[in-house]
């Protein structure tokens, strides 16, 4: 599984010129699900991008976690991350799990961190999707189980 995480002031979502998610300050996740993936990999990041320690504290040390600050994370599915360029022009997504598995853990990483706490917010799986965000920093870190 594999996770690119961008610190925001905001996001939101898009589906159809509608907006089916929107946060404040926090987290945008872009998150890819791999063949093999099981929901021991998404317990994994689940746990390890909200306890990050990426937003600054008072002495603009990035010291602060997602949960030390209270934000919100908004979690889009992106099967792109797991495309290989290596060879051609064209990317390969062998390494894509296939739809309905990457969904299924989609929504498991989803509830997991909302069992958290956290205001989690989502976009639409398989759909073609418009993410808006403003970047705090920016701060963005790739994430792997």
């Amino acid at each position: 599984m594999l996770a690119v995480v961008q610190r925001v002031r905001e996001s939101s979502v898009e589906v159809d010129s509608q907006t089916v998610g929107i946060i404040g300050s926090g987290l945008m996740v872009l998150l890819g699900v791999a063949k093999g993936d099981t929901s021991k990999e998404a317990d994994f990041l689940a746990e390890k991008i909200p306890n990050l320690r990426i937003f600054e504290d008072e002495n603009k040390k990035m010291n602060l976690s997602l949960l030390d600050i209270g934000g919100e994370m908004l979690v889009i599915s992106q099967f792109t991350l797991l495309g290989n360029c290596r060879k051609g022009r064209r990317p390969s997504f062998v390494n894509a799990a296939e739809p309905k598995t990457a969904n299924t853990l989609y929504e498991y990483f989803i509830k997991q961190v909302k069992a958290k706490g956290i205001k989690v917010e989502s976009g639409w799986f398989g759909a073609m999707m418009q993410v808006h965000l403003i970047n705090d920093g920016p701060v963005t870190f790739i994430v792997e189980s």
